[in-house]
């Protein structure tokens, strides 16, 4: 029964080998990221009250506008356009263009800066002011970390990216620490923290970006024949992270509005206790495997390729939902035990919530798996539709949900969405395939 895996092992050793070590180092990256995450929280719960801690999460929805409508788009767009370019061995001119698409994403965040100032100081609130402005600083270095780490990982550099991912996780906890400690508890001092950490992992990532793809002597017409193509497969993602970022923002804002800032600080413990880690940790499988989705794809003219690309990903998302269902039921029965372990105890009074936020984050994550078949497909603006409506249906049930029940009625919402983007992402999946089962 054995004899056909020894013959496949010995055919495919190589592959294999590379494979695991690749997964190994992904794998490595990441526990240590939710590991740091984990820790953060426990850390800075215990320097910040419930309402500083409110505070931190608002203000970090600054860096989320810039994140999901600025630079989101041009993450993905320079991570997808990487396996083509260097399968045209053109990889000089698609990281100059790379570097204009960036310059200029700058400078409409510095023109943001100003209209945010400016509107905050009109506005009668000048104490937002400096939280603002940290917090855009730090979307703006994070967002080069990350297009630098796409990058990296779609030359499957996966070393490099795990170093520098556990690595970040660690030094926002050592630095935010230090700010706090020399500026006060304040949430404007963990945002410089978060700041310091995101320039210094930068650095080291251009250092080794320039020693994986060496610098090369480009013209302005081989760098245009690239920006156009990054801009136009960016632009979707763009267009709907408006509205993604509102329904990001609206639970926190929503919570301020009508319940309290403390209420924001217990809800912002749930999110990064329940649903960031199982979005880190099935990010794992997409880190891993978006790459190589990415180059079985090529540029996705080649139907055989797609319908082998389609399976794959069906196959991850499965995956993805066995592991949240069995996460649920795990802080179901565990939820006291961990938040006494995770955080300080006078954010204690929630924990029964977290295994809906789990839930949530884990339906959410399996499906942007799916999401990933389409982005390989070179097909992003399928996904409009149900990016901008999902968004559109969970901003008001965030501020009905807070009206009426609060941080309880948050949550059921964030459920309820995570719940329908599923369904619709699996749908829009599954018609995909069904067309590449036909045409081939």
């Amino acid at each position: 029964m054995i004899q056909p895996f020894i013959r496949y092992y010995q055919t495919h050793k190589v592959r294999i080998h590379r494979l695991l070590a690749e997964g190994g180092w992904i794998a490595a990256g990441q526990v240590a990221s939710v590991i740091g995450a984990l820790v953060l929280v426990r850390v800075l719960t215990g320097y910040l009250d419930p309402a500083q801690y409110g505070q931190l999460a608002l203000g970090l929805t600054v860096a989320g506008l810039v994140n999901q409508v600025v630079m989101g788009g041009l993450i993905n767009g320079v991570s997808r356009f990487y396996s083509i370019a260097a399968e045209k061995q053109d990889l000089g001119a698609y990281l100059l263009a790379t570097r204009y698409l960036m310059a200029y994403a700058t400078a409409v965040i510095v023109a943001v800066a100003f209209v945010l100032v400016a509107t905050l100081y009109w506005l009668g609130y000048p104490q937002w002011i400096g939280l603002a402005l940290a917090a855009l600083v730090f979307s703006v270095l994070s967002s080069y970390n990350s297009v630098i780490g796409g990058i990296q990982n779609a030359a499957r550099q996966r070393a490099v990216v795990a170093v520098h991912g556990g690595l970040d996780a660690w030094l926002k906890i050592i630095l935010a620490v230090g700010a706090v400690l020399w500026l006060g508890a304040a949430s404007t001092a963990v945002v410089i923290g978060y700041a310091c950490s995101s320039l210094l992992i930068t650095i080291s990532q251009l250092y080794f970006l320039h020693r994986t793809i060496p610098a090369q002597s480009v013209s302005t017409p081989e760098r245009q024949r690239w920006m156009p193509q990054i801009w136009a497969y960016s632009l979707p993602f763009s267009t709907w992270g408006i509205f993604t970022w509102m329904q990001l923002a609206s639970d926190r804002w929503a919570l301020q509005t009508f319940a309290s800032t403390s209420d924001v600080g217990q809800y912002a413990v749930l999110f990064q206790l329940g649903y960031t880690p199982i979005a880190l940790i099935t990010g794992m499988a997409v880190s891993f495997f978006g790459p190589i989705l990415y180059q079985r794809s090529g540029d996705a003219t080649n139907l055989v390729r797609n319908a082998n690309v389609h399976r794959l990903g069906w196959r991850l998302s499965q995956i993805a939902v066995t592991v949240t269902m069995l996460s649920f039921a795990l802080t179901c029965a565990l939820h006291e035990q961990l938040f006494s372990i995770l955080v300080a105890s006078n954010f204690h009074k929630n924990s029964y919530l977290l295994p809906w936020v789990v839930l949530a984050g884990g339906l959410f994550a399996s499906a942007q798996m799916l999401a990933l078949k389409l982005m390989s497909a070179m097909n992003p603006s399928t996904m409009t539709t149900a990016k901008i409506t999902t968004a559109l249906i969970c901003i008001p049930l965030n501020l009905f949900g807070a009206a009426y029940a609060g941080l309880q009625g948050v949550v059921a919402a964030l459920v309820i969405f995570s719940v329908i983007y599923y369904v619709w992402m699996a749908m829009l999946a599954k018609r995909m395939a069904v067309t590449a089962c036909i045409m081939t």
